[in-house]
């Protein structure tokens, strides 16, 4: 389908390009350099316009850009915390595409120019990301303005032919590209999200793996693509260490006479056995005349290279150049926004009939160095010209990569630059070239009943090999010998040598095996490469030979221990497979989800399950480290400074039982913490830093509380601060509804030692809150001058049995002492730090069962049992304030309680034995 011709009023054409860039180059192609210019909302996509005719009907160009992709696609709110859900959730938790705060500039200029314009022509690369990308820039732009005429323009160079030629042939944009972007953008965010979360919480804290220099803020990444990556590093790495040098033998033959020397290998190779190479060898020794039995004298071809494709312009810049990929891809794009080369994303290795090829040639004649070549290609005289071969891969979307304009190295260009270039120029010169022929002699010999042979080359005509400089075709020449011809050896010896291992792979053998195993697209396999170094699972040398790191193995080593392949190609091979379905239209997009996630949620699962084997490879390579393993735990939700140690951060952390609390992460040796309510549902650190509270920063925390847990005039969401200042907060921290969740923990009905059931009659109020001071059992807490500090109770129903204070009637708190004297002995004491009550446990043995009918004969007990100890409860009491003095119990930052603090005035960094307010 075409835009209709014909005159009319000249409409208004919003054209969008993939980079700014590309919109400049397009608006000075089509307006021949007289366009003007204006800034848009972004300061970096400015907006072009000028007149031009499309297939004859007059319009106003309105030319802008986006830069890449417009939108990301990420989970919602709620579960992008790494401690908001479990990570098996991810695989079907929702997503939403939309634009990111700083490409919101871009999208209002497209709204505002959409507004005004009638039609929307889309100049991204012609593949599928690019027609993925033109899908966003329609949703956006369709949004302001729903009756847009869209069209897609298609083109593979910057070059006045190619542009001028796409205008006037627009077509529509292929949805099913785009489809097959989406599957994959979901899939790669649904698996790499889960795993990475899984084995970094799981790992991190577990061992000392200092690859950064800073593992506090180390995250263990997985991706579907980069970790089949890592598996061929991985491999090959396990093959050389299994390789076991083993010597072996050979017989070899040298013949010299007036033409020249001639060197006969063994045609078994060589031998593992020696006492069989020695027979043999004796045997020549013996009788060492030798026989010619056979003189071959073939033509033979050596071919040019098939047309450029992205994969192949990565391993020969690799090869030849030692380029990484990635800066080779780099260099490609800038020399194909200058308009040097054609689209260098491309899969493509056979040009089109249609293509003049001659006319790409004739561009590159008046070059002082391979110009002349180029000549002698295009004279029929020379017999030099030869259509390129066809590779077998065409992507329909762009040719193979190939010079588009003349240059004569640009004083701007680095070395790379130029050498990109002229790699791209031989290489095309030399697929349009005859192959090189040469004259290949072999000649066989037998002595003693062996066979030995020896080959022999000469080039006849080089042809390609003159202009492609980057190979080679040699060969040694032979003496003259004829059939029946006799001679003896001039030495005849008997080597040993050792087999060897496999070399590591280089840049553009690993490229070559993703590229094999249909790892990654051509755009984007250099950036698998890349993470794996970024991640530090990889190491590459000046040789550009890759090694796996100790971290990188272990992970290897772990996936593969459990069974699940989840380092091998073959799973993300079929994944792309079935993305290619969908670009062609086989299958759905949402088939493929389906099907792709549930095979990978089951392997994840099954993953989770056996990670103590995932544990076990890691603690092949590192040590184990003190920190507590906490699979929950967020790395990066860092609330504020800790003002306890003042080394560390405090931060935001759930427990596996649901409980959030603030801990600081040097525990233990900083023991520092906040819990929050108890009628906390969800929680998420933000950016958002108050103005107030120091030492800073301290970020404030989205608060989601559970209606029925909070009283009424209290919303359900809340941002507050844990720095101090936030009044709301310090309310609903000593507020507890009964009944719910984080009640629960404690009975409300318990029977008696004798059988007679205890009740509390408050237990039962559903309606009453408890006033401030009486906190819940779960999350006993009190505010200091300096902010929230808050410390756990062990509860009651963890002991034996229950014990009712004789004074106010609540649970008493069970404890086991520290003390020289008294270590290990249990005692109870009333949770109230006004209440004096204190009780050993043993001393209840035999008196009046527990409960409120034992109330009146233990009354007297709290003021004998402790005045012996620490100078009674009244003094602990006017000491130790707050929960830490009358008996709380500190948390790790996991979450796991603290055993031992002083009882005289609470800190747990040290006993009462120690305490410096000790009477």
């Amino acid at each position: 389908m075409q835009p209709g011709g014909g005159g009319g009023a000249a409409i208004r054409v919003l054209n969008v390009a993939e980079k700014p860039s590309v919109a400049k180059a397009v608006s000075e192609i089509l307006s021949r350099g007289a366009m003007q210019s204006r800034a848009g909302r972004s300061q970096y996509n400015r907006v072009f316009e000028f007149d031009y005719a499309i297939n004859g009907r007059p319009c106003r160009m309105l030319v802008t850009s986006v830069t890449g992709h417009l939108m990301e696609l990420e989970f919602e709110d709620r579960f992008r915390r790494w401690h908001s859900c479990d990570p098996a959730d991810l695989f079907h938790a929702p997503v939403r595409k939309s634009v990111p705060q700083d490409k919101q500039a871009i999208k209002q200029t497209l709204e505002e120019e959409a507004r005004r314009c009638q039609w929307l022509v889309l100049w991204l690369d012609c593949d599928r990301e690019g027609e993925n990308i033109a899908y966003e820039v329609i949703e956006v732009c369709t949004g302001a303005n729903s009756h847009l005429n869209i069209w897609r323009a298609r083109f593979s160079a910057l070059i006045d032919r190619e542009i001028h030629e796409s205008v006037q042939r627009l077509g529509r944009p292929n949805k099913l590209f785009a489809d097959a972007v989406d599957a994959r953008q979901e899939i790669d965010l649904r698996i790499g999200a889960s795993f990475t979360r899984f084995q970094t919480m799981l790992l991190k804290d577990a061992f000392v793996i200092d690859v950064t220099g800073d593992d506090r803020n180390l995250v263990l990444s997985y991706g579907p693509c980069q970790f089949p990556t890592l598996g061929f590093i991985v491999e090959r790495f396990w093959e050389i260490q299994a390789h076991e040098p083993e010597e072996f033998w050979t017989i070899n033959c040298t013949h010299t006479s007036d033409e020249g020397t001639a060197t006969f290998g063994w045609i078994r190779g060589h031998l593992f056995d020696y006492p069989s190479a020695l027979i043999l060898y004796e045997m020549c020794v013996e009788e060492p005349m030798a026989t010619v039995q056979n003189v071959r004298n073939q033509e033979k071809l050596k071919y040019p290279p098939y047309p450029l494709s992205t994969v192949e312009l990565q391993k020969r810049a690799s090869r030849y150049f030692r380029m990484s990929s990635e800066h080779t891809m780099k260099v490609a794009e800038e020399l194909y926004q200058a308009g040097f080369i054609s689209y260098p994303r491309t899969e493509t290795d056979n040009f089109s009939p249609n293509t003049d090829l001659h006319a790409i040639v004739h561009q590159q004649v008046e070059h002082p160095v391979w110009g002349a070549y180029a000549r002698r290609l295009l004279t029929p005289e020379e017999r030099l010209w030869r259509n390129p071969s066809n590779g077998g891969h065409d992507d329909k979307a762009h040719p193979p990569i190939h010079p588009t304009k003349f240059s004569k190295n640009e004083n701007n260009w680095s070395e790379n630059h130029k050498r990109l270039y002229e790699l791209v120029v031989r290489h095309f010169l030399a697929c349009c070239s005859q192959p090189a022929i040469g004259a290949e002699t072999t000649v066989e010999i037998d002595i003693a009943g062996e066979q030995f042979n020896a080959s022999g080359r000469v080039v006849l005509a080089k042809n390609y090999l003159d202009v492609y400089r980057f190979d080679s075709w040699g060969g040694t020449l032979l003496p003259t010998y004829n059939i029946g011809q006799q001679f003896v050896p001039t030495t005849l010896t008997l080597d040993s040598g050792v087999t060897r291992p496999p070399p590591l792979l280089t840049e553009a053998d690993l490229l070559g095996c993703m590229d094999k195993a249909g790892i990654g697209t051509d755009a984007t396999m250099h950036d698998h490469i890349k993470k794996l170094l970024d991640r530090c699972y990889a190491t590459k040398d000046e040789n550009t030979r890759f090694s796996p790191t100790n971290l990188g193995e272990a992970l290897v080593m772990g996936y593969d221990e459990m069974g699940y392949e989840l380092w091998k190609p073959y799973l993300r091979s079929m994944m792309e497979a079935d993305m290619k379905s969908v670009s062609v239209g086989t299958k759905s997009k949402s088939e493929v989800l389906e099907g792709c996630l549930q095979q990978m949620k089951a392997c994840f699962l099954d993953a989770r399950v056996n990670k103590v084997k995932l544990l076990d490879a890691m603690g092949t390579f590192f040590a184990r480290s003190n920190r507590p393993i906490n699979e929950t735990q967020n790395p990066t939700e860092v609330v504020r400074p800790c003002s306890a140690c003042r080394e560390s951060e405090m931060v935001l952390k759930q427990r596996q039982t649901g409980e959030f609390m603030v801990g600081c992460r040097s525990y233990p040796n900083c023991r520092n913490v906040v819990w929050l309510p108890g009628s906390l549902s969800e929680a998420s650190v933000t950016n958002q830093v108050c103005p107030i509270c120091a030492p800073g920063p301290v970020y404030k925390i989205q608060f989601k509380f559970r209606r029925r847990d909070i009283p009424p005039n209290f919303d359900v969401d809340h941002l507050g601060c844990v720095g101090g200042c936030d009044d709301v907060l310090k309310e609903l921290m000593e507020i507890s509804r009964f009944g719910s969740r984080s009640q629960a923990a404690t009975p409300a009905r318990q029977q008696a030692p004798n059988g007679a059931r205890q009740q509390n009659p408050r237990q039962d109020l559903h309606t009453d809150f408890r006033p401030a001071g009486q906190l819940n059992n779960e999350n006993p807490s009190v505010m200091h001058s300096q902010g929230f500090r808050s410390t756990h109770t062990q509860h009651p129903s963890n002991a034996p049995g229950q014990v009712l204070c004789t004074s106010c009637g609540e649970p008493c708190i069970w404890r086991i002492a520290n003390t020289d004297a008294n270590r290990g002995r249990k005692f109870y004491k009333c949770q109230d730090p006004g209440c004096g009550f204190f009780k050993w446990e043993d001393e209840l043995e035999n008196a009046t069962p527990r409960g409120r009918r034992g109330r009146g004969s233990s009354r007297q007990a709290p003021a004998s049992a402790s005045a012996g100890r620490r100078g009674g409860a009244q003094s602990r009491g006017r000491r130790g304030r707050g929960r830490n003095a009358d008996g709380g119990m500190f948390v790790s930052a996991t979450g796991d309680t603290v055993s031992g603090c002083c009882f005289t005035c609470g800190d747990p960094s040290h006993f009462a034995n120690a305490c410096p307010n000790r009477r």
